[in-house]
């Protein structure tokens, strides 16, 4: 593992090496960025614009077609004083891709000249890449006009090298004001004495006649030498450009001072070459990793399953695959009792009579193995009236399985809004499933050996039995804690709706979590209604019962169907301590053990603080929202290993 990694940095370091030895820092550089722009103005009348308009358009549409054949083109279009002159070209030593960028950039710059709300007839946009420009009148030949400009950067020569530098920069502009007209209007190169080195190019517009060339880098010269004192200088005339600059920056190809084409095909061979290699060697050792990596993977998940099938024959928990299979008749639809975020629940009977559940894991989920770690090696160390019990599983067939007992009356999620077969749970029923939830929540946090956050209560993991006694269930996403731990850091897994603000921001995690999920969890079992605090709609539960709080008239939010058949007082105690269990400042919320005791009247219930999700202005607007005929919400309950992300961590904090 480590020799793959090494040899895919050599090779990155090699193809870089390789790549900065023998490219110049600026090829493919298109020099678009925008210098200068020129705009004339004239006037005309409202016909004119609209007709100046179209054929500038269809001037730049003909520009664009020549300058990528020949690297300049220029277009007449239109008739008597509609016609518009266009024309643009890029410097030599650009080649063919930089030439179109460049064009493509300042191109898209001159229709800020076009008469729409100025009156303008004519514009120039510069940049070192290249120049476009249109008018009314035939400018080709134009040498200099009066728009002309010199652009001097804001920077100074310093130091010891000002007075070299400012005379090699003096030298070099006047030779190729010379060079440039004897080199076909192009010159780029430097004047290097006492290692000072000033670079310049310099080129005229390919219809300037070589009289015309000569007359306007004399001029650009001379207007030049004002910049002298600085980094870089520049005279944007009508017929020529020419620059300094105590950078390079132009490129070795072209018509500039390059040592031949010879050279650069060279360069381009030794490149394809290397590179070739280079991602051949990349691609091998990818492939290397990769393996390697899902092989190390599934040695991790061998020795895990190992250590598994050791537990579980040890503590006579392993059935029978096929035992399994033929219980459940073969995993038929008939018998499946639902499906969770980790896999589907089916009813099976054994050779012996006995009803159980058996859960089928998915294979798709990267989390398979530790879930069923956690179903196996925490739910078999404990015990409890209120946690449904795991009879055993079967690792050795082609899919794991957990076995449970069986419970009759499924899930309360499933109780309340899904059968319609069933009589409405009454008050009794209710605080009694509340009081058995918080008991084995209790006993996971503060009673067992183990210490176990469970990350997941919510609806549907609390399954009924006959007499309604409540039974905790789906471990797969629980997690020790530590004893000498004040929170543990861990990915965040869990339901939309239930999750508290600090896990969801911050993956703190403590008992804490498991209590804020029970109290949206109470809140739910007493209103019939589902939390809805993630949407976009206003009426979360909390926010209702928080806002009915404010007036003492909790009772309003309890399930209309129970009618006046309900303990008032009762019902207001436990919609308070829910308030308690989703407060936003997690070290508030009460423990699991002081929940019990307030639920059975043993313990004074605090003041609760505002609850996250909320906010002054919303309490009157949820309160004119909350109605005694709302129906359930859309079940949320099946989206176990739910993500938050983006979420400001102040949208959590109560104001």
């Amino acid at each position: 593992m480590s020799f793959i990694t090494s040899l895919s940095v050599f090779s990155l370091h090699l193809l870089l090496l390789l790549v900065g030895f023998f490219l110049n820092p600026v090829i493919s550089d298109p020099r678009g960025e925008t210098v200068a722009q020129m705009c004339n103005n004239r006037t005309m009348t409202p016909q004119q614009r609209s007709l100046v308009v179209t054929n500038f358009l269809a001037a730049m549409d003909a520009v664009s077609p020549l300058l990528e054949a020949k690297g300049y083109g220029q277009v007449v279009n239109g008739t008597g004083n509609l016609t518009v002159y266009a024309y643009g070209e890029c410097m030599k030593d650009l080649d063919k891709k930089d030439c179109d960028l460049c064009f493509a950039q300042i191109k898209a710059k001159v229709p800020r000249c076009l008469p729409f709300q100025q009156i303008t007839r004519g514009g120039r946009v510069f940049s070192d890449g290249c120049y476009v420009r249109y008018d009314e009148y035939n400018f080709f030949n134009e040498t200099l006009s009066s728009q002309d400009l010199t652009n001097c950067s804001d920077k100074e020569i310093t130091g010891v090298n000002r007075t070299l530098f400012r005379d090699n920069a003096e030298e070099l502009v006047k030779f190729m004001s010379v060079e440039a007209v004897r080199n076909g209007g192009f010159y780029a190169g430097i004047v290097d004495r006492h290692n000072v080195t000033a670079h310049g190019l310099a080129q005229c517009w390919e219809p300037l006649t070589r009289g015309g060339c000569a007359e306007c880098l004399t001029n650009a010269s001379e207007q030049i030498g004002s910049c002298l004192g600085k980094e870089e200088g520049r005279a944007l005339n009508a017929g020529c450009y020419m620059r300094f600059s105590t950078q390079k920056f132009y490129n070795n190809s072209g018509n500039s001072t390059s040592d031949g084409s010879g050279g650069h095909n060279h360069l381009v061979v030794i490149l394809t070459v290397t590179c070739s290699v280079v991602a051949f060697v990349l691609l091998v050792c990818a492939v290397c990793f990769l393996y390697t990596k899902k092989r190390a993977k599934k040695q991790r998940e061998n020795k895990q399953l190992g250590s598994l099938l050791m537990l579980a024959n040890k503590s006579n928990l392993c059935f029978s695959y096929e035992n399994l299979e033929k219980a459940t008749d073969y995993f038929s639809d008939k018998n499946k009792l639902g499906q969770g975020g980790s896999g589907s629940v089916f009813k099976g009977v054994l050779r012996n009579g006995k009803t159980i559940a058996v859960k089928r894991l998915f294979f798709n989920t990267k989390q398979w193995v530790d879930h069923f770690f956690n179903e196996v090696n925490l739910i078999s160390q404990i015990d409890h009236k209120n946690l449904v019990k795991l009879l055993g599983c079967s690792i050795t067939g082609p899919e794991s399985l957990l076995v449970y007992e069986y419970i009759a009356n499924k899930s309360l999620h499933d109780y309340l809004f899904e059968r319609r077969d069933v009589p409405p749970l009454d008050w009794g029923k209710r605080f009694k499933i509340l009081l058995g939830t918080a008991e084995g929540m209790a006993y996971l946090h503060e009673e067992s050996n183990l210490r176990i956050i469970h990350r997941d209560i919510k609806l549907s993991n609390i399954l009924l039995e006959h007499d309604f006694t409540p039974r905790i269930a789906d471990f797969g996403l629980a997690r020790m804690f530590p004893g000498d731990k004040t929170h543990i850091s861990t990915a965040i897994a869990g339901t939309r709706g239930y999750m508290a603000p600090e896990y969801v921001v911050r993956g703190k995690l403590t008992e804490k979590a498991d209590v804020y999920s029970f109290g949206v969890l109470m809140i739910e079992v007493i209103t019939r209604k589902r939390n809805n605090a993630f949407s976009q709609d206003a009426s979360s539960i909390i926010q209702t019962v928080w806002s009915l709080y404010g007036t003492s008239n909790l009772v309003q939010i309890v399930d209309p169907v129970l009618g006046d058949k309900f303990n008032k007082m009762e019902a207001s105690r436990l919609l308070e301590i829910g308030l308690l269990c989703v407060q936003a400042a997690f070290e508030q919320r009460p423990a699991m053990s002081a929940v019990v005791k307030m639920m059975r009247g043993n313990m004074e219930i605090p003041t609760p603080t505002q609850p996250p999700f909320l906010n002054p202005e919303s309490v009157l607007e949820v309160r004119k929202m909350m109605s005694p005929t709302d129906s359930p919400m859309e079940d949320q309950s099946q989206s176990s290993g739910w993500r938050i992300d983006n979420i400001s961590e102040s949208f959590f904090e109560p104001r």
